[in-house]
């Protein structure tokens, strides 16, 4: 699994599909969940299969979550902040 490199650093408490996430200020959502051992972030619009972060950059689209009930958000671009509400994203969120 992955782990940090450096765990200085003021720490950062967000929720995760109801569970709380420790991060690190300065990190992504998904350089967190990552951290944490999370994989999925949502699902294939097409097949629903599971997906997550890949290109960590913002280009693929892999990586997207709802955060405080606003969907289509790329995990990988947004940095972790105190207090978010971070659930994965379903087919049916993307198509809305």
């Amino acid at each position: 699994m992955p782990r940090r490199i450096d765990n200085t650093g003021e720490a950062v408490r967000f929720t995760f599909e109801g569970e709380e996430v420790s991060a690190r200020a300065g990190e992504t959502l998904a350089a967190a969940l990552i951290a944490e051992g999370v994989t999925t972030t949502r699902q294939s619009v097409v097949t629903g299969a599971p997906r997550g972060p890949f290109c960590m950059m913002g280009v693929c689209f892999e990586c997207l979550v709802t955060i405080d009930g606003v969907p289509n958000r790329q995990a990988c671009m947004i940095e972790a902040r105190s207090g978010m509400n971070v659930c994965r994203q379903t087919a049916d969120e993307v198509m809305a």
